[in-house]
C-alpha cells in the first residue's frame, strides 16, 4: 500500500479508474448521439471524464480517458483510433490538473468552482480537439487536413457543452451530498 501511495495512486483511484473506464465504455455506446460530420458523435461520456477527472485528479483522468476510449473504440468499431484516445487521455489529464484545488470533497462548488472548473475543461477540451487530435490524425493516420480539422472542431465544441452542461451539474450534485467544510452539524 506504501508504493501506490507514493505514486499518488490509492486503491480508491485505482477502483474510480476501473469504474470510470467501463462507464467511459458505455456511455460511448449508449450516450452518443450522431453528427452531422462522418466518425464524429456528440459524446456525454467527457462529462463523465470530467467528472471523474475532478474527483480523482490528473492520473485517473488520464487513465480513464486512455483505457475508456481505446476499450470503447476496440469494442464497438474493431480497432482503436490512437488520436482520439490520446487526445481524450489529455482531456481528463489537463481538467485533473487545473480543477485540482477545487475542494468538491468538501462541498464546495459555488460559482467560483463552477467557474475554475470550465475553464480547465474549456482549455483541455480546445488543446485536445482543436489542435492535438487533427495533427495526430494527420501524422498517424494520414487523414485529409480540412476533414480532421472540422472533425475536431465539432468534436471539441460539443465536448465543452456537454461538460459545461452535464458535468457541472455532476459535481453539483456530488458537492451537495458532502459535508461542507466548517460546518457544525453532520446528517446522518
Amino acid at each position: 500500500m506504501a508504493q501506490t501511495k507514493r505514486n499518488n495512486l490509492s486503491i480508491k483511484t485505482i477502483v474510480a479508474i476501473g469504474i470510470g473506464s467501463a462507464l467511459f465504455v458505455i456511455l460511448g455506446r449508449f450516450g452518443s448521439i450522431p453528427s452531422v460530420i462522418p466518425d464524429t458523435n456528440i459524446e456525454t461520456t467527457y462529462a463523465l471524464l470530467a467528472l471523474f477527472a475532478l474527483l480523482y485528479g490528473p492520473y485517473a483522468g488520464l487513465l480513464i480517458g486512455l483505457i475508456g476510449h481505446t476499450l470503447k473504440d476496440a469494442i464497438f468499431y474493431g480497432t482503436p483510433w490512437f488520436s482520439w484516445v490520446i487526445a481524450s487521455g489529455l482531456v481528463g489529464l489537463i481538467i485533473g490538473l487545473i480543477a485540482g484545488r477545487i475542494r468538491i470533497h468538501e462541498g464546495e462548488f459555488g460559482a467560483k468552482e463552477i467557474i475554475r472548473f470550465n475553464l480547465a475543461q474549456i482549455i483541455a477540451n480546445v488543446v485536445a480537439w482543436f489542435l492535438v487530435a487533427p495533427v495526430l490524425d494527420i501524422l498517424i493516420y494520414a487523414e485529409p487536413v480540412n476533414k480532421v480539422f472540422v472533425q475536431g472542431l465539432i468534436a471539441g465544441t460539443s465536448n465543452i457543452v456537454m461538460v459545461a452542461v452535464i458535468g457541472t451539474l455532476l459535481a453539483l450534485a456530488y458537492s451537495k451530498s458532502r459535508t461542507k467544510r466548517g460546518s457544525l452539524s453532520h446528517e446522518a
